[in-house]
């Protein structure tokens, strides 16, 4: 075998695992949400076998499915994209990264305020596209940041791209990157920029730090050996480029399939490693 593409439909669950309620996830089911609407097509899917795994009871089952299919279990503590990732390449996480239900302590938004010189507004959980609608006016009036977080272990950074400029969001970013560490260390930090008018739109310009991978995962021992890594999408971002010895940036799902089809057609011996 010459090349493999791991392709993973990042957060597509097909149900809840025996400890959702450890993260108030329970009854959780994405497909079986996304099956609702008129609108659901996954053929390609079924005829592999997706319909066929244990507990996915939607649709009908594909007699002869032409791939092979499972049901797993994630060892590891947490539930993010960062943890979910580090096992797919070896390592199993025995505490879960921190997540900040109430917001994030005063003295480190008083750290970032003071090493960025901006502002902070919400800091507390929130959907992204409802935390630009209901703090953006004010952001676009003070040139504070939109920090927020979820039930994910993350430190999200919103900000206009008119207001303040990509790469200063992005070196703000670094600097909480450089502080959440220890007890603090939350998965990643995610720069949110947004753009156009009330009620604004989020950009393609998303940018993930995450923390180093703990211990030597899949990608690095395939690099190692000489083989190439490459990533298509968030992958660089979530291993924090360790690893990957090519990187992908993609501006949604449409345009990482695209780039994935283009590997197809390239010579290459190793590892493509996608996130959609």
């Amino acid at each position: 075998m010459k090349r493999v593409f791991l392709i993973v439909l990042d957060s597509v669950g097909i149900g809840e695992m025996p400890d959702a309620a450890e993260y108030h996830d329970e009854g959780s089911n994405t497909l079986l949400a996304a099956s609702r609407s008129p609108y659901f097509s996954m053929p390609n899917m079924r005829s592999l076998g997706y319909f066929n795994i244990d507990g996915v009871h939607i649709g009908g089952k594909e007699a002869n499915p032409k791939g092979a299919f499972a049901r797993l279990t994630e060892v590891s503590k947490g539930k993010d994209t960062t943890i979910g990732h580090w096992e797919i390449a070896g390592v199993i996480s025995s505490h879960p990264l921190p997540t900040f239900p109430n917001g994030f302590p005063q003295e480190i938004i008083e750290e970032f305020e003071q090493k960025t010189g901006r502002g902070v507004l919400c800091n507390r959980p929130y959907s992204g596209t409802d935390v630009i609608r209901d703090y953006g006016k004010e952001h676009m009036e003070t040139g504070k940041l939109i920090v927020y977080t979820s039930a994910d272990s993350v430190f999200q950074v919103a900000a206009h791209e008119e207001v303040v400029p990509i790469e200063e969001l992005y070196r703000d970013c670094q600097i909480a990157r450089n502080m959440l560490t220890g007890k603090n260390g939350v998965g990643r930090v995610i720069a949110r920029p947004f753009a156009g008018e009330y009620p604004f739109v989020r950009t393609s310009n998303r940018h993930d730090f995450s923390l180093m991978p703990p211990k030597t995962t899949m990608l690095d021992l395939l690099k190692k050996n000489g083989y190439d890594t490459i990533s298509v999408g968030k992958i660089y971002d979530i291993f924090a480029g360790d690893g990957v010895s090519e990187s992908n940036r993609t501006t949604g799902n449409d345009n990482g399939m695209q780039v994935t089809k283009e590997m197809q057609n390239r010579d290459f011996n190793g590892l493509c490693f996608v996130n959609l």
